[in-house]
């Protein structure tokens, strides 16, 4: 299970996932993080904004922005669902 398929605290405001679609970089992130955890981080937050875009030659990277406009963000490329899954669970701790 995801360790973001709960509730998030309000303070985050919206997750927003960058990621090449054809780099195998960003395979982790794109085909197994995203196309399997989706729908369950949606499920426990509805109201959470989660932005996925793709750019050719984009690093994947993944952005938290948290109340007051306060970013931050995690680099995901090369790594595996489960890396990316405790890269994420880690981004929303650290406000």
């Amino acid at each position: 299970m995801s360790s973001l398929a709960r509730a998030l605290s309000p303070s985050v405001k919206e997750l927003r996932f960058l990621f090449c679609q054809q780099a195998t970089a960003s395979a982790g992130a794109r085909r197994q993080y995203i196309t399997s955890q989706y729908a369950s981080i949606k499920k426990a937050n509805p109201d959470l904004p989660v932005l996925i875009r793709e750019a050719n030659g984009t690093p994947a990277r993944v952005f938290a922005r948290f109340e007051r406009g306060v970013e931050r963000h995690v680099e995901v490329d090369g790594l595996s669902a489960e890396e990316v899954d405790k890269a994420l669970g880690a981004l929303v701790q650290a406000k």
